[in-house]
């Protein structure tokens, strides 16, 4: 009885497949489960920069999901797992914090930026003069792309900004607004607005639009990229690769995309 015993436990075990599940090939790799960071999507270059220098030096995955500051909130508020949120203004972040959705203690604001007017590289336009002739002229028959100005980072400074010049009662009825700055940024590209109000870092990054005026940094909030662990950051993994993005390669990466690394509260 016990032979056909063993027999049957050897087969058994010669059927299991030999491929291991993801996580054990992480784990057999030396590599932990990926860390997942919600960012703002004006981030999505300079973030999977440093991710392909940490990755190589540590074997430590990074993953993201790139979206407007306001979508990721939400999504983190409805259960999405995140264990680094990264927004484009600090009223998203408020928000998290108020929601509990992040370790306060965490909390640094990273990053600064310039808000800007882009129109399509191949256009006649060389400058464009923020005054209400001077926006008129250049927008013409067409519209001005930016963020939702109810919610998106760069739609709220863009209308602030308009709004401190003058200029928004002229702008308003020809918005096209997008879901993200990227998204406004496309419409500029393709030639589907005639203008755009993005962040100077992603004008830098798409080749199909040139900065055309760039607006007086007291016209609007300063823009500020603040960064935390969320409340569900599990693993000494998250705060390692946040504790990267202060390291000097990453600060490299960071100010070669047109970003102001900020200095720590203190210093």
């Amino acid at each position: 009885m016990i032979r056909p015993l063993v027999h049957a436990l050897v087969a058994a075990l010669l059927a299991v497949p030999t491929g291991l599940p993801a996580a054990a090939q992480d784990s057999a790799s030396g590599a932990g489960a990926p860390v997942t960071v919600f960012a703002a999507a004006s981030l999505q270059n300079a973030l999977d920069d440093i991710a392909k220098h940490f990755t190589a030096e540590t074997r430590q995955p990074v993953r993201f999901s790139y979206a407007a500051s306001s979508t990721l909130a939400r999504q983190m508020e409805q259960g999405a797992p995140a264990d680094l949120f990264a927004s484009a203004d600090l009223d998203w972040m408020d928000w998290a914090e108020q929601k509990k959705l992040i370790d306060p203690k965490s909390r640094v604001s990273l990053l600064g930026n310039r808000l800007v007017v882009v129109a399509p590289t191949d256009g006649k336009l060389a400058t464009v003069d923020l005054t209400r002739d001077g926006l008129k002229a250049a927008l013409g028959d067409g519209r001005l792309a930016t963020g939702a100005v109810a919610s998106v980072p760069v739609g709220k400074y863009a209308k602030a900004a308009l709004a401190k010049l003058g200029l928004w009662g002229e702008v308003a009825p020809k918005l096209a607004q997008a879901e993200s700055v990227r998204a406004a940024l496309v419409l500029v590209a393709r030639g589907e607005a005639a203008l755009g109000i993005v962040y100077e870092t992603d004008a830098k990054v798409e080749p199909r639009v040139k900065v055309v005026a760039v607006f007086p940094a007291d016209s609007h909030a300063p823009i500020v990229f603040p960064f935390a662990l969320t409340a569900t950051a599990k693993g000494d993994a998250p705060a390692k690769f946040f504790a990267y993005l202060s390291q000097p390669k990453a600060r490299a990466v960071f100010e070669a995309g047109g970003f102001t690394v900020l200095k720590p509260a203190g210093h």
